[in-house]
């Protein structure tokens, strides 16, 4: 896996702390020797000619609340579009706070709830945002019902794929980022059964590790029943790092060991401007392009497209926790 250019080492050797305002983060060496490559994206040198080529569907996932999902798949989304892919941002989340997180409101009957009871189509939900080649399905309160209507369909585990099938055919999009419900429900599942991959993020603390084999292990069996043979655990992002703790650098080390290379190498600082952002309804790379969490961002979207561009090999890591409930088995029907 190469990061801007550069040569890709084990992380304890090539990562370094910088100061940036109140606290501090990491960022890959070789990286960090760019400064303008962290402070401003230019997309003439990453965009790349993509028709014909089958967009990539990337589901955000944690069944823990509160660990940057949505300000990952947010921010994400936002930064892979400035680098020149057309990018969709699938708000499967009742809370849709990744829907206000780019300026959209909230209506009722905007979300794609009525689509996946089987009214309608997914194209007619697609809202443009005020940022480049960024595009949007919106989520709204009434997505709440889903898990009760989808549990008693026929094929509740494919709604979200059979809905997704003409955006994908239409070849509109070059990556499709799914923001998942905090939970391991019937919308999760469904996003799983459309994915081509799951993006992980993790906060650096212990209670975040809890559950993570569980997540894993449904994962496994929606790929061994049949239900996505496609299905893998694209990366693990470490969220909310502070370098200043022994903590923070602990979990890193624990899950780098259990989950290897599908650990990205950029972690994300705790920052308070990626808090204020989600309040001005922009992605930080637009609210503060300057700021340490921008930086973050760009350079985890650079990696991420260079994992998608050349696939890691290494096979899906599969962590047993102990003193945890096996995680209930899932009918491909």
């Amino acid at each position: 896996m190469t990061i801007l250019g550069g040569p890709s080492e084990k992380v304890t050797n090539k990562i370094r702390n910088f100061a940036a305002s109140d606290f501090r983060f990491v960022v890959p060496a070789h990286a960090a020797e760019n400064r303008q490559a962290r402070k401003r994206l230019n997309p003439l040198l990453n965009l790349v000619k993509t028709d014909g080529v089958p967009a990539k569907v990337i589901a955000v996932a944690n069944q823990k609340g509160g660990v940057g999902k949505t300000t990952t798949a947010v921010n994400l989304a936002a930064c892979v579009a400035a680098l020149g892919r057309r990018v969709l941002l699938f708000d499967l989340d009742p809370q849709a706070n990744a829907t206000s997180g780019v300026g959209l409101e909230k209506i009722e009957g905007a979300s794609a709830y009525r689509v996946l009871l089987g009214e309608g189509g997914l194209l007619e939900k697609i809202q443009r945002t005020a940022f480049d080649r960024l595009e949007m399905i919106p989520s709204e309160v009434d997505l709440c019902g889903a898990d009760i209507e989808l549990a008693r369909s026929e094929n509740h585990l494919h709604r979200v794929a059979q809905a997704m099938r003409p955006v994908l055919d239409s070849q509109r999009f070059d990556v499709v980022f799914v923001d998942c419900p905090p939970s391991l429900g019937v919308l999760t599942l469904n996003a799983f059964a459309a994915a081509d991959g799951v993006l992980v993020p993790l906060q650096c603390e212990y209670y975040a590790l809890e559950g993570i084999s569980m997540l894993n292990r449904i994962m496994a069996q929606l790929h061994d029943t049949g239900v996505n043979p496609r299905l893998e655990l694209l990366g693990v992002v470490m969220t909310m790092f502070d370098g200043r703790t022994k903590l923070a650098q602990q979990v890193v080390g624990e899950v780098r060991e259990h989950f290897g290379a599908r650990v990205f190498e950029t972690m994300i600082p705790r920052s308070t401007r990626l808090a204020e952002a989600p309040s001005f309804g922009k992605p930080i790379i637009y609210y503060d392009k300057f700021s340490s969490g921008a930086a973050a961002y760009e350079l985890l979207a650079q990696e991420l497209l260079n994992r998608l561009d050349s696939p890691i090999a290494v096979p899906t890591q599969k962590v047993v926790a102990m003193d945890e409930p096996q995680a209930p088995a899932v009918s491909p029907t």
